[in-house]
């Protein structure tokens, strides 16, 4: 595919962002899924949330362009072939994963509304509704603003000079591929649907990973790039979930028992390698402490913030503290990784316990200064569950940059989950 000619003939409108409402990650139909069975009644407020204020989104993207594309997205509903793949296919090597009431749900759905507001330079972008509607706006709400963002940039350069763009940018690509190559027992998914360039770019990341990589290569997040592809569509759950059950909570005593019971509900739904334990929504080390023996018979642990390597050492003590063989576990690493980190997280850990790695935006969005003033630079752009029932949600995370929620409910959940002085680390995507 001749990508930059693609990027040339945007002006003539061919290219839609969100192609199909399977153009999402993995994990939020499984997440889906379970609020559909254990929470269809929670309402769930999602925000968007520029970490980068420095990059002026409402100035650099037309609010008209943002509507039209958010409005298409609400046109979108399941093909015939997406709900065949979805019903009759083997994820994790279990078929049916969908259950036919949830899957005939899901081929009546239409995204709900949204709203919109400009604030300065900043969009105020809002879903509300029904916890298990309104989250499958945060994956292709996240993919709009990041690619009308690239498509402002793109706009203004020339056919000849988008050639040579994308052949700079393809070249780095597989350039870190062939780095990866050389790592003995590598396995490496995409991850980076959130924060891709764009879907043209994510699709032909992927190709790349499938020929450079071979079996090396597991899978993508993205379920459309995972159907088209023949490939396995990667991923298990997230943040959202602890979050809005701790938000439920009535008491301290709910609270501190939250995220164990989003995880019990997840254990009576799957087995095997869809046990992954995601530990840092209010630090990890405090929610291994007080983790129920049988949390430790799980599959593996993903670590998506703080020092990895730390998250790794404590995730492997505690195996062993539980009377657990760490050699029979995995450890899926997944923030911000580029592959310096990878060589050095795989040669560190991939001896005493089995290492994979989720590799997302500097996979699907590294133009990092292949333009003038670094306008195609990745930037951390996230949307959130802010609140469900009227309350507010918080997050702690082991990087207390990526700490969210009012001021006085993150101390009342540090006080709860003992949370102590923590490391601060640059957020970069």
């Amino acid at each position: 595919m001749d990508i930059a000619t693609r990027v040339y003939n945007h002006k003539w409108k061919i290219d839609p962002i969100i192609r199909s409402l399977i153009d999402t990650d993995f994990y939020k139909l499984l997440m889906c899924q379970s609020v559909f069975r254990n929470k269809p009644d929670t309402t769930v407020t999602f925000s968007l949330i520029n970490r980068s204020t420095h990059v002026p989104l409402a100035r650099l993207i037309d609010e008209g362009e943002l509507r039209e594309q958010l409005d298409h997205i609400r046109s979108l509903s399941l093909s015939r072939g997406e709900s065949t793949w979805l019903r009759g296919n083997t994820f994790y090597g279990k078929r049916q994963m969908f259950r036919p009431d949830f899957m005939e749900w899901f081929e009546g759905l239409r995204l709900p509304p949204y709203h919109l507001e400009r604030k300065g330079d900043q969009y105020e972008l809002t879903f509300e509704g029904k916890w298990h509607e309104v989250m499958l706006w945060e994956i292709p709400a996240l993919a709009v603003l990041m690619e009308l963002r690239s498509r402002a940039v793109l706009d203004k350069m020339g056919r000849f000079e988008l050639q040579v763009l994308y052949a700079r940018a393809m070249t780095r690509v597989w350039e870190k591929i062939e780095k990866l190559r050389e790592i003995d027992g590598l396995t490496i998914a995409d991850f980076g649907t959130r924060r891709r360039h764009s879907f043209l770019w994510q699709d032909w990341c992927v190709q790349a990973m499938i020929e450079g990589l071979g079996e090396k290569f597991t899978g993508t997040s993205n379920c459309l790039i995972a159907m088209r592809r023949e490939v396995e569509a990667i991923g298990t759950n997230a943040h959202e979930l602890p979050m809005v059950y701790s938000a439920l909570a009535d008491c301290d005593a709910e609270l501190a028992q939250a995220p164990y019971d989003v995880l019990s509900d997840w254990h009576d739904e799957h087995e095997g390698n869809l046990r992954i334990i995601l530990p840092d929504t209010y630090g990890t080390q405090g929610f291994l402490d007080r983790a129920p023996d049988w949390l430790a018979g799980w599959t593996g642990i993903r670590i998506d913030s703080g020092d990895p390597a730390k998250g790794a050492e404590v995730a492997i003590n505690w195996w062993k503290d539980r009377g657990e063989d760490p050699a029979e576990k995995r450890v899926i690493f997944s923030d911000g990784l580029d592959v310096p980190q990878i060589q050095d997280l795989h040669a560190q850990f991939s001896d005493r316990t089995k290492v994979s790695f989720g590799w997302g935006t500097l996979l699907t969005n590294d133009f990092r200064g292949l333009v003038p003033g670094d306008a195609l630079a990745p930037f951390s752009l996230v949307c959130k569950a802010v609140a469900a029932n009227g309350r507010p949600t918080v997050k702690l995370s082991d990087n207390p940059e990526k700490a969210m929620g009012p001021a006085e409910e993150i101390a009342r959940y540090k006080r709860v989950f003992g949370v102590g002085k923590q490391e601060r680390q640059d957020v970069i995507v």
